[in-house]
């Protein structure tokens, strides 16, 4: 797929940095996967006749509420980002840069009611915001 290569060099974002944030975003599809499916310890034991680690003889539900905490902070970091970039857009903007979903589809087929110049606008604005707030 083309991936339009967005220019962050007035919002101080190298490339290397906006790969980065551009990776983070793309695994929030995964993270929501998580927190929906991922709510069970209960699990078998796995037999590998090796001694359990220290990782593996914790409580697992603790384990599990703490992933469950990180993943749905990642997720609302994201959302919230998304909403100070734009509260109308929101959505339109997680679903372009989490979803890869390209303009022509989001104005088409989504009804975006947005002009692309603008919404590229609101996009690098997402990612500017995205740096900042990850970074405190």
């Amino acid at each position: 797929m083309n991936k339009r290569k967005l220019r962050l060099d007035k919002y101080g974002i190298s490339n290397k940095r906006y790969k980065e944030l551009c990776g983070f975003c793309e695994q929030y599809p995964e993270w929501l996967e998580e927190l929906k499916c991922n709510t069970d310890t209960v699990r078998s034991a796995s037999v590998s006749g090796m001694p359990a680690s220290s990782s593996e003889s914790g409580d697992p539900t603790s384990a599990l509420a703490s992933r469950r905490a990180e993943l749905k902070k990642m997720c609302e970091l994201i959302e919230q980002t998304a909403l100070q970039a734009n509260e109308d857009l929101h959505q339109y903007i997680i679903r372009s840069v989490c979803y890869e979903e390209p303009f022509w589809y989001l104005r088409d087929i989504k009804g975006m009611p947005c002009s692309q110049r603008s919404f590229y606008d609101y996009r690098r604005y997402f990612f500017y915001l995205l740096d900042q707030n990850k970074k405190m």
